[in-house]
């Protein structure tokens, strides 16, 4: 089984909270201060081997990131499918809630896309397999641990994956500047799947030709677009404040 080290304080208690296997966790020794003590703690509730490492080891783990302290060695990111989501909504008695991510290629962006989806209760996320970013150690880090909480399903083809979820039942919002203004009369309710678009191309033509319908966040200053994962947080939560009687 492949394996990788997860870095830094709230992805490696968000890992721990979870079932997922750890082989070990190391921490830097001489530091059981605060959350790290927290974290030895748990580690040895499931009986987790610590190991205490010096700062180069940590160091070279991270690659030039803030490690924070500690790090865990687990099972790669398990992938989910479209199934998996639309059944997670299903037993929860929720309208699907799905965003797909149309080429976001920084794993920042995506662990942050991730952290805001999770906090929000969207019941999936989509992903590309090729020319996008994939669940990496980044985005862990970046998405806070959510990402552990979180449904990613990794598809072949984003525009074949629409036409399953339309069959579904659900309504397919692109962002694209040529969409309508989202807070003028755009109906939210019901089953969604929001689609966010790369970082600078925003959709392709293809996915763009499949949306139900098109939304913007208007732009007042002089700057004409927001980060990727800002737009997504605007437009996940417009949507949760239309379905809040749905939400648990």
């Amino acid at each position: 089984m492949d394996q990788q080290y997860i870095i830094g304080r709230n992805p490696v208690l968000e890992i721990l909270k979870s079932d997922k296997e750890i082989e070990k966790i190391l921490i830097l020794k001489g530091d059981l201060k605060g959350s790290i003590s927290k974290i030895v703690s748990i580690a040895k509730d499931r009986n987790i081997p610590i190991q205490q490492v010096d700062k180069n080891k940590l160091d070279n783990l991270a690659k030039g990131g803030s490690h924070q302290g500690v790090a865990a060695l687990t099972s790669s990111y398990t992938y989910s499918s479209i199934e998996d989501i639309l059944s997670k909504a299903e037993k929860l008695k929720e309208s699907p809630f799905v965003v797909l991510l149309d080429g976001i290629e920084d794993p920042h962006n995506l662990g942050a896309i991730i952290r805001t989806a999770e906090c929000a209760g969207v019941h999936g996320v989509i992903i590309p397999k090729r020319r996008a970013a994939q669940v990496t150690v980044t985005v862990y880090k970046s998405s806070a641990g959510a990402v552990e909480h979180m449904l990613v399903a990794k598809v072949s083809n984003l525009s074949n994956t629409i036409d399953i979820l339309k069959e579904k039942g659900l309504w397919v919002y692109g962002a694209d500047v040529d969409g309508e203004n989202y807070y003028f009369d755009m109906n939210f309710e019901g089953p969604i799947a929001l689609v966010i678009g790369s970082e600078g191309k925003g959709l392709s033509r293809l996915v763009k030709e499949k949306c139900d319908f098109l939304v913007k966040i208007p732009m007042f200053g002089n700057v004409s677009s927001l980060n990727a994962s800002n737009a997504a947080s605007i437009l996940i939560y417009e949507v949760v404040e239309q379905n809040h009687e749905q939400k648990r």
